[in-house]
């Protein structure tokens, strides 16, 4: 019987234990969601393929076996590499929490593309210097707004004067612009910590 096929493009945003031949990830899919994907790994398989790697956005050919539970790689087409991300702690460690909240965290069908979108903007922001803590901020906020919580109505409205303004300031930045200077480090890193409560006790976003 002929395993089920699929086409989509995805993010690779986990990489799980290998088994036997095969390397397995977490891939999250504007048209499909969250998937399990294994890669056969091989030395004839890396001289002739493109061998998944963390936040590649990839085209990929896809077949399954058990209706869609795990699927296997037939097919890998590199869209974006951002092979220099790992080389600041601080960027890898937080795009890595980017992934890890997409991945542990089921994505309404209504937000995946949005979510999708909120990956590739902040995966290229991250790869080209803007400041990580800032991206990750934004991007947290984005992604509950997207998910249908009222951030903006409850967290934002609740804060104190000033760091509401200083909130705004860097939510309505581009991501693209968010290493500028005067944006201020202590202010960020206390606005990180009052999101990340709200979303504790308000949401059923897991963080960690």
């Amino acid at each position: 019987m002929p395993g089920l096929p699929l086409q989509t493009d995805a993010f690779v945003l986990l990489k799980r234990p290998p088994s036997d031949a095969f390397q397995g990830f977490n891939v999250f899919s504007a048209g499909h969601g969250a998937l399990i994907v294994h890669q056969r790994i091989s030395r004839k398989a890396a001289a002739t393929s493109v061998v998944l790697d963390l936040f590649d956005e990839v085209a990929l050919r896809l077949e399954s076996s058990n209706q869609g539970q795990t699927w296997f790689v037939q097919e890998v087409r590199l869209l974006t590499r951002h092979a220099d991300l790992g080389r600041s702690y601080e960027t890898l460690r937080h795009a890595s929490a980017l992934a890890a909240l997409i991945t542990r965290n089921p994505v309404h069908e209504d937000s995946r593309t949005a979510v999708a979108a909120l990956l590739r903007q902040a995966l290229a922001s991250f790869a080209t210097g803007a400041r990580p803590d800032l991206v990750w901020f934004k991007s947290l906020y984005c992604f509950a707004r997207d998910e249908g919580y009222p951030v903006k109505q409850e967290w934002l409205a609740s804060l104190p004067p000033a760091l509401r303004t200083a909130a705004e300031q860097r939510l309505h930045t581009p991501l693209a612009e968010l290493g500028k200077s005067e944006i201020e480090s202590p202010k960020s890193e206390t606005l990180i910590q009052l999101l990340e409560n709200y979303l504790r006790g308000h949401t059923e976003i897991l963080l960690e």
